[in-house]
């Protein structure tokens, strides 16, 4: 496997975050890397944290980064990408503590959709001033 830092869609995610006014997310603690080199067939992304214990261990603060795995992420839509996105967003606890929610009943496609909707006319809002 091969990992990059990817500023562009760091710089996405951040304004995916403020545009829908996720709050509780710190976007200075948020980062996307893309991956290449993955078996698996199925994964589209995924997002990881440090787990409590290298937190303490590591006196770091929680922080969040999103995984995109290209060979299947780079085979989507735009808007389709952006769910992505927005689904791995919606896995990170209102706390920032450095854990997870499940997908039920937090993330789901309904809830996916509702979010890309409200972004939509977020960024038509936006487009308008």
């Amino acid at each position: 496997m091969r990992y990059s830092f990817s500023a562009p869609w760091t710089e996405k995610t951040k304004e995916i975050v403020k545009a829908l006014e996720f709050d509780h997310i710190c976007i200075e603690r948020i980062a996307c890397v893309e991956s290449s080199g993955t078996k698996t067939r199925r994964v589209i992304a995924r997002i990881h944290t440090l787990g409590k214990v290298l937190q303490l261990g590591m006196q770091q603060k929680p922080c969040y980064v999103i995984e995109l795995i290209t060979e299947q992420f780079g085979m989507q839509s735009p808007e389709d990408q952006t769910k992505t996105i927005i689904h791995e967003l919606l896995h990170i606890p209102h706390s920032f503590g450095g854990g997870f929610r499940h997908h039920k009943p937090y993330v789901n496609k309904k809830i996916v959709e509702i979010e890309f909707k409200r972004l939509q006319n977020t960024v038509f809002e936006f487009q308008k001033k």
